[in-house]
């Protein structure tokens, strides 16, 4: 029986994601099919829709658990304000490259990593009319250095990266 959760059917979940992870690093995704997957796993067609509608619930599925898993990583930390968050945060990328460089490619429709956890930090009360900029801003400008650093091969030390963080937004 397939029910949800059990250990066959996070198995084949597991297997599908990693050839899909797999193909998108050499794919766009409009390019992948579900033939593509099921060559690469094994599995039945119907095992694959079994788990997903199709490969865009897929890429959102996907894309939901790494949402989850970086926010869970960085719950208890104020990242903003702690140079030992950032130092977390940029060691965590580094350690996880594949992982970074999937989630900003089935960001297809703008979503930002640290967004993920911006509504726990600030309260809706609390953005003022200048403080939303300034929120948008940092997220924005974050986030557009982890996919630079992605992209050169995260070349540059956590530290050198945490560093670069701190000088960018001191006093701020």
């Amino acid at each position: 029986m397939n029910v949800k959760n059990n250990k066959r059917r996070r198995e084949s979940q597991e297997k599908i994601e990693k050839a899909f992870v797999s193909l998108l690093q050499t794919r766009e995704i409009k390019e992948i099919t579900v033939s593509d997957i099921i060559k690469m796993t094994g599995l039945n067609r119907s095992t694959f829709y079994a788990n997903y509608i199709d490969i865009f619930d897929l890429a959102d599925k996907t894309r939901e658990r790494l949402e989850n898993e970086f926010s869970n990583l960085f719950a208890q930390y104020d990242y903003f304000n702690e140079r030992s968050g950032a130092l977390k945060m940029f060691t965590h990328i580094q350690e996880n490259q594949l992982f970074y460089k999937t989630y900003f490619k089935l960001c297809y429709d703008d979503k930002h990593l640290i967004s993920v956890c911006d509504p726990r930090r600030v309260e809706k009360e609390q953005v003022g009319d200048n403080l939303k900029y300034h929120i948008e801003f940092f997220r924005n400008g974050l986030n557009a250095i982890i996919k630079l650093w992605l992209a050169g091969g995260c070349q540059e030390s956590p530290a050198e990266m945490a560093q670069v963080l701190q000088q960018e937004y001191r006093g701020r």
